[in-house]
């Protein structure tokens, strides 16, 4: 019976026609415990029908996460078979993203965000013109959304992070202040023979403010900053003193706090308005507030052309301010912002690592190579594979490359040797340092990055109550292969290791650290794999052409994660509806990093916002 349900799942999953099979796995895993007067958790599975699928998509929604994550069934209970579990996710994912696309791609609600701590210094810096960072002492932001920690729904103030955003704009002031270049940018009047002090003050503020809150400013919105600086000056401050007292209150104001959208009471869809749009702009690729020709284009109201929106979006990605993007988006998607934090490669075993020069371009090899391939048009296969990267004279010599005319301390594009066994993200020590342990490879930890990160098919979680690997006998070295063999005979591990393993044996021949070698404990590295479904290979080579033909797997992963973070919230169904047309897309134009961008800034979820729900008579007369 099992089989049958299997088969006729995996077939519904692909033709979105047949129910009778994904009833069939309900009733036999779910219906003991969420049936009845009370069910469980008060989730009544006789709900989940073909009917509600049209209609109650957010109850499937719920179904489909408790059983993808292995939280249902419970472990008491009887377990499906790993195969049953992805056939009925399979075909719950395909028919909610099949009904959410044949409606059309609808935008989600205005959003208002706290700005992270790294939008907070950026911001702060090109705002006054300074080169320290201001947001340092600032708490650290967690992870929401897609794995991002500029997503709404993780952003809230909290009364710590009120007094660290004081102390902040005090210390930037400060700084600020004394600083010829930085005075310039901000201190626009200064008391003298043609402005009194409240004249002069007037005009900064007015000057600042449009800057500070990425708008401009509303009437009479000056005032209560002016009424900072006379009371300042009241109490005997100088003019310097009484100036930057009044900024400091600029600097804590939501309105420089927050990235504020207005909410869309017209009924319908609409654009986002225009410094709105120039705000989401220049977060997405910068990282920080929008510039002068971004705050002209909105006021002049040139964001109604979609030519334009790609052209400033291409003009953003290839300035030099578009690094701090790429190191803040491509070191949370790669998960490498873990490397000398929670992952630490042993200092005894691999000294070499921590020489700095090589440590600092191990951790920026990745963001450099992504932002070159992003900022100059390259085609997003680069990331599979390459001939090139970017990197300094001392990780060329850590790797083992010959040297290259020219080359100094300075990163830069550099063409590889063929047989250097680099190219592509695969070939990178951070990456590969990044999915191992301490003091040893990882085949496991290898082949989930590969999975989720790369391809955006996340593995299963581990079954509970699974024994760790078993200790290295010093007695009787064997590679780590060996003793995940060993360890894969456990029948409650075989089916996930089955999947997982042979993406990161396949990169055996690189050591904890990222090297490249040939033997381990002494045996000869074996580097072979084969996936379910019997396709063999071996080797990084061989690996990366396994992955070439599922590029639009690994392009589809990469535009749902930067879609993600340009939304700076979780994907919603209909958003993925439009990462499949950018993905389209991307693919008509050859890959090209260019398509990526222009897609997403003119994608619906990126442009337009949905309407505010309409207030019920009993919610109107509350109000």
């Amino acid at each position: 019976m099992l089989t049958a349900i299997l088969i006729t799942i995996a077939a519904a999953a692909q033709t979105g026609t047949d129910f009778a099979p994904v009833q069939s796995f309900v009733t036999q895993y779910c219906l003991a415990c969420h049936t009845g007067q009370k069910p469980a958790a008060g989730y009544d599975v006789r709900k989940l029908t073909e009917a509600s699928l049209n209609d109650q998509p957010v109850l499937w929604r719920r179904a489909y996460r408790r059983v993808s994550e292995h939280e249902m069934p419970p472990r008491n209970a009887p377990m499906p078979p790993l195969d049953a579990r992805e056939a009925f996710t399979g075909f719950v994912d395909h028919a909610l993203r099949t009904k959410a696309c044949a409606d059309g791609i609808s935008p989600a609600r205005a959003l208002s965000r706290r700005l992270n701590r790294a939008e907070y210094a950026a911001t702060v810096r090109d705002l006054l013109n300074i080169h320290i960072n201001a947001g340092a002492a600032l708490p650290a932001d967690g992870a929401g959304g897609e794995g991002f920690d500029n997503a709404a729904e993780t952003l809230f103030l909290s009364p710590v992070h009120a007094e660290k955003y004081l102390e902040a704009a005090r210390i930037a002031l400060d700084y600020a202040m004394r600083d010829p270049r930085s005075r310039e940018t901000f201190l626009t009047a200064t008391p003298g023979e043609k402005y009194t002090p409240p004249q002069a003050a007037r005009k900064v503020l007015d000057d600042f403010l449009p800057r500070a809150f990425r708008r401009p400013a509303e009437k009479d919105e000056a005032a209560r900053y002016i009424a900072l600086f006379d009371a300042a000056t009241a109490r005997g401050e100088s003019f310097d003193e009484a100036i930057s007292y009044a900024l400091q209150g600029v600097l804590i104001s939501p309105s420089f706090l927050f990235r504020i959208e207005q909410p869309n009471t017209t009924g319908k869809q609409r654009q986002v308005p225009p410094f709105e749009l120039a705000s989401r702009l220049s977060y997405f690729l910068w990282g920080s507030a929008p510039d002068a020709q971004l705050l002209r284009f909105a006021k002049q109201d040139r964001f109604a052309d979609p030519n334009i929106i790609a052209e400033e979006a291409i003009r953003l990605i290839r300035a030099e301010r578009s690094r701090e993007f790429a190191e803040n988006f491509v070191e949370q998607w790669l998960a490498t912002r873990e490397l000398g934090r929670d992952i630490k490669p042993d200092a005894k075993l691999f000294p070499d690592y921590y020489e700095s020069e090589v440590e600092s371009g191990i951790r920026y090899e990745p963001i450099l190579f992504v932002h070159e391939i992003l900022s100059d048009n390259h085609s997003l296969l680069n990331l599979i594979d390459s001939d090139w990267t970017v990197m300094a004279t001392r990780l060329q010599r850590y790797y083992g490359l010959p040297k290259t005319e020219g080359l100094r301390q300075q990163p830069r594009r550099v063409l590889l040797p063929p047989d250097s066994h680099r190219g592509g993200l695969l070939g990178m020590a951070a990456i590969l340092a990044v999915s191992s342990v301490p003091t040893r490879t990882s085949p496991v930890l290898r082949g989930k990055w590969v999975l989720e990160s790369f391809l955006g098919t996340p593995p299963p979680p581990a079954a509970p109550n699974v024994p760790p690997l078993a200790k290295e006998d010093a007695a009787k070295p064997a590679t780590v292969r060996e003793r995940l063999t060993l360890h894969r005979q456990n029948p409650a591990c075989a089916s996930c290791h089955a999947k997982i393993d042979p993406w990161g044996f396949a990169l055996e021949n690189y050591d904890s650290v990222g090297r490249w070698r040939d033997n381990d404990s002494g045996k000869p590295v074996d580097s072979s794999g084969e996936l379910p479904g019997g396709l063999k290979f071996h080797g990084p080579v061989e690996l990366k052409k396994i992955l070439m033909e599922r590029r639009d797997l690994v392009v589809r992963n990469l535009t749902a994660k930067m879609m993600g973070y340009a939304l700076g919230r979780s994907l919603t169904l209909e958003d993925y509806c439009a990462v499949d047309q950018i993905v389209e897309q991307v693919k008509k134009e050859y890959y090209s990093s260019y398509a990526l961008i222009r897609g997403i800034v003119l994608s619906t979820p990126f442009r337009f916002q949905a309407p505010e729900p309409e207030s019920s008579p009993k919610e109107s007369s509350a109000k």
